[in-house]
C-alpha cells in the first residue's frame, strides 16, 4: 500500500509542476476523441470527415474552456444532420437549444458528463457515469447526464431512420418530422436510462455523505445495484431488451474506475478515526475525524564523495617534501635596481598563515 501511495503522490506532483502544459494536451485529445467519433457515427456530411478540420479544432480547442469543446461538437452534429436532411437538423437544433437551456440553467460547470455520456455509450460502457457522477459531482449532475443519454438516443434515431429519409422526396418534410419526433418521444428505452442513471447519482451522492466506515465503497456498490435493478425492472415492464450480461460486466467495470477515483480522492484511514467533543455558548459539536492516508514521496539525495582540491595541489610531491625539510618556506635574496628583495613562499598544504614567531628577521 506504501508503493501505491508513493505513486499517487508522485502523479499529484507531477500534475502539479506541469499543469500548464498537461491540461492543454489533454483536452486536445479529448476533442480530437470526441470530434472523431462523431464524423464516424453520422459522417453524412464528408466535407467535415477531414483530418486537418479536425486537428484544427481540436488544437482551438485546447487553449479554449471546456464548454467550448461542447459547442463544437453540437456545431459538428447539426452539420451533420443538415446534411442528411434540413428536417432532422431543425429537430436536432431545437433538441440542443432546449438542453442547453437546462444545462446552463442548473449545471454548467458538469459539460464534460454531456461529453464523456454519449462517448461512452457509444462503447457500451454506460454504467461508469453515473456512479463516478454521484462520487465527485452534485445532485444537479443529473441534468448533464440526462442530456448526455439523449444526445446519444437522438443519433441512434437518426441512424435508424436514415435510410427511410433517404427515400422521401423534399415535400414530405411533415413525415420526416414526424418520423424523428416520434422516435425520440416514444423512445421508453431512453427514458428508463435517464430514470435509472439519475436515480444512481442521487443514491450515490447521499449515501457517501454519510459519515459511516468506508462509505464511498457502500454508495458505489449501492448505486451499481440500484442502476442495475432499474434497469431491469424497466425491460420487464416495457420490454426494452437491455442486456442483463451486458448490465452486470458494465456495472462491474464501473466499480472498478469508482474505486481508482476513490483511490485519489477519497483515500483515507479508518483505523485511525477520533471523535471529537466541544461546545460554545450556543451549541454542542460532534465531530468524526477521519485522517488522510498520505505518505511524502522520497527525494533522491546526492552525495559527493569527491573532496574539494586545495589551491596548492598542483605542485609536485617532491616539492611539497622539500618544503616541509626546509621549515615549510623558502627564501631567496636578489638585487633588483639597488635594492634588495625578499620573496618569501609558503608551502603549506592548507595554506594558511604563519605565526609571527616563525618569520626571522631579514634585514
Amino acid at each position: 500500500m506504501t508503493g501505491l501511495l508513493e505513486i499517487r503522490e508522485r502523479v499529484k506532483m507531477l500534475y502539479s509542476r506541469y499543469e500548464v502544459f498537461i491540461l492543454p494536451v489533454v483536452k486536445f485529445l479529448f476533442a480530437l476523441i470526441v470530434l472523431n467519433t462523431l464524423n464516424g457515427k453520422l459522417g453524412y456530411m464528408t466535407k467535415l470527415d477531414n483530418i486537418a478540420i479536425v486537428l484544427i479544432v481540436s488544437l482551438m480547442c485546447s487553449f479554449l474552456p471546456t464548454g467550448c469543446i461542447l459547442m463544437f461538437a453540437a456545431l459538428f452534429s447539426i452539420l451533420h444532420l443538415y446534411a442528411l436532411s434540413m428536417e432532422v437538423a431543425l429537430v436536432g437544433l431545437c433538441m440542443f437549444l432546449i438542453m442547453f437551456l437546462l444545462f446552463f440553467r442548473f449545471s454548467p460547470r458538469d459539460s464534460l458528463l454531456v461529453l464523456l455520456t454519449p462517448l461512452l455509450c457509444n462503447m457500451n460502457i454506460p454504467y461508469v457515469i453515473p456512479i463516478a457522477a454521484g462520487l465527485l459531482c452534485s445532485p444537479v449532475s443529473v441534468v448533464s447526464v440526462g442530456c448526455g443519454v439523449a444526445v446519444h438516443y437522438l443519433f441512434q434515431t437518426v441512424i435508424a431512420s436514415a435510410p427511410a429519409i433517404g427515400t422521401m422526396a423534399e415535400s414530405e418534410a411533415t413525415a420526416k418530422l414526424r418520423l424523428i419526433i416520434d422516435g425520440i418521444v416514444k423512445n421508453r428505452e431512453m427514458l428508463v436510462v435517464i430514470a435509472a442513471f439519475g436515480i444512481t447519482i442521487m443514491v450515490v451522492y447521499l449515501i457517501r455523505r454519510m459519515s459511516f466506515d468506508h462509505i464511498w465503497t457502500i454508495a458505489m456498490v449501492a448505486g451499481a445495484m440500484t442502476n442495475i435493478v432499474i434497469l431491469l425492472v424497466g425491460d420487464l415492464i416495457y420490454d426494452i431488451n437491455i442486456s442483463v450480461a451486458g448490465a452486470l460486466l458494465g456495472s462491474l467495470l464501473a466499480l472498478a474506475v469508482a474505486k481508482v477515483l476513490e483511490f485519489f480522492r477519497f483515500c483515507v484511514d479508518y483505523s485511525r478515526t477520533e471523535k471529537v467533543q466541544f461546545e460554545d455558548d450556543e451549541y454542542y459539536y460532534y465531530v468524526k475525524a477521519v485522517p488522510k492516508m498520505t505518505v511524502s514521496a522520497p527525494a533522491k539525495t546526492v552525495k559527493r564523495i569527491n573532496t574539494q582540491r586545495h589551491r596548492g595541489s598542483d605542485r609536485s610531491a617532491a616539492e611539497r617534501a622539500s618544503g616541509s625539510r626546509s621549515g615549510g618556506s623558502r627564501r631567496t635574496k636578489g638585487n633588483r635596481k639597488g635594492k634588495r628583495n625578499t620573496v618569501v613562499e609558503n608551502t603549506d598544504q592548507d595554506d594558511e598563515f604563519l605565526d609571527n614567531d616563525d618569520y626571522e628577521d631579514l634585514y
